[in-house]
């Protein structure tokens, strides 16, 4: 059986208590919750509340995202992360997402390297101390300061963190970033999403493409997921769609089960 997941961004317009409520109707193992939407964390719920209302609907709170440029690292920036663990210590998460810069500086061979590697390593004892892994996350575009799951696994491991950091599989991003290796051993969560326009160009591809997994999706989530799962991977898929298509469905529940319906035709 699939392990699947909802992610606040797929259901943006939902409350936080609606989308625990739909989350568990779907019989997800669990949520991701985030900072960039417009209303504030858990509605502006206290988390300790917030994180017994989702383990009362027999779900975890996997992961708060995000901490945004964190391979831009300034006192600045520890000071944001620091906010968030707390905030997901309280409410019981199990991680926070780490989202790195994407404004096309940094990019330099030897210069992002080097940056990934100092943030990684202001981060591990933050994380230790709170009791949360870092899920860190590469992005396909061109302009991503990290865009190479290679190149992430290779930081980790220089700075002894494996264990405490994993890898965000995101089927969009791997893609963009023409796939390559896909650590099995270092990912902690799947974000699935699907691209279905048949006109735009894999380089011209954005978040407002990302729409629900159908048969027509252009993306190969299956074979991604099908991969992971022969190499030994064994975690949750969680819905990521940005695409405002999906924020509009009049439906959303009915529209998850369909694509949940056809992912889990994927063999176990």
């Amino acid at each position: 059986m699939t392990q699947f997941a909802l992610n606040h961004m797929t259901v943006a317009r939902l409350s936080f208590r609606d989308l625990v409520a739909l989350a568990a109707r779907l019989g997800c193992v669990g949520i991701e919750v985030r900072n960039d939407l417009p209303q504030p964390l858990f509605d502006g719920m206290d988390p300790a509340e917030a994180g017994a209302l989702v383990r009362a609907a027999g779900l975890r709170l996997l992961a708060l995202a995000e901490v945004k440029r964190f391979n831009d690292w300034s006192d600045e920036k520890a000071n944001e992360a620091l906010a968030l663990m707390r905030i997901a210590r309280a409410a019981g998460a199990e991680a926070v997402s780490l989202i790195p810069r994407n404004d096309n500086r940094g990019i330099g061979n030897g210069e992002r390297q080097a940056a990934l590697r100092v943030a990684l390593k202001a981060l591990k004892p933050m994380l230790e101390d709170h009791g949360l892994v870092g899920m860190v996350e590469p992005l396909g575009f061109e302009i991503c300061a990290l865009r190479y799951k290679a190149e992430a696994v290779e930081a980790v491991e220089a700075i002894g963190g494996t264990g405490r950091f994993k890898l965000v599989h995101d089927t969009f991003h791997h893609t963009l970033a023409h796939g390559g290796p896909i650590f099995p051993e270092h990912t902690g969560i799947v974000h699935v999403s699907g691209v279905v326009d048949q006109e735009v160009a894999l380089s011209d591809m954005r978040d407002p493409h990302r729409v629900l997994v159908t048969p027509a999706d252009r993306l190969g989530n299956i074979a991604q997921i099908e991969a992971l799962r022969a190499a030994g991977w064994d975690g949750p898929v969680s819905y990521e769609a940005f695409s405002p298509l999906v924020h509009e469905l009049a439906d959303p529940e009915a529209a998850l089960r369909a694509s949940m319906d056809h992912i889990s035709r994927v063999p176990a």
